[in-house]
């Protein structure tokens, strides 16, 4: 078999270069061998190929359980929380006296334990809050003040408990 034109497709650009000339070096290309790389298109014709303009390529992201391309921020996103990590807290405020209702729930994402072994405090920043007593009267129903409060007390813990940012 004598192929009249030859593109290696598969690997790196080394390989790929190696792959044309083995197969220059055995002579098995009757024709032309053509070292391409992504988007570079090669249009065939009935007795020639040849190089056309480079179109845009390159690799999509799609989300598993769907095949659309997911969005350059939702990308930008994920590799946020994947190089620093997340600290939620879940915490029932009553509404009308603004004291805790239960202990609070903290769910962390991407961090690890420190080399002292020191484990994250989850109840602390409750306990913290609590200890406060409620929150001052006027300030008991202005959630975007409660927020803050909420956000100060717990922006701390991570660096108090000598957590570090899984790498």
């Amino acid at each position: 078999m004598r192929p009249r034109y030859f593109i290696p497709v598969h690997g790196e650009y080394r390989q790929l270069f190696r792959h044309a000339a083995l197969a220059h070096t055995v002579g098995t290309v009757s024709g032309e061998i053509f070292l391409i790389e992504d988007g570079q298109p090669i249009e065939f014709t009935d007795d020639t190929a040849h190089r056309r303009d480079p179109v845009t390529a390159g690799r999509v992201c799609v989300d598993s359980g769907s095949l659309e391309e997911i969005e350059e921020l939702v990308i930008r996103d994920r590799q946020h929380l994947s190089e620093d990590g997340v600290v939620v807290p879940i915490i029932a405020i009553d509404k009308h006296t603004g004291r805790l209702e239960s202990q609070p729930e903290i769910v962390t994402r991407g961090f690890m334990p420190s080399e002292n072994g020191q484990e994250f405090d989850r109840g602390r920043a409750g306990s913290h809050s609590q200890d406060r007593g409620a929150i001052e009267s006027g300030e008991k129903t202005d959630w975007g003040v409660i927020k803050e409060k909420i956000r100060v007390d717990l922006r701390r813990y991570p660096q108090e408990t000598n957590f570090e940012a899984a790498i």
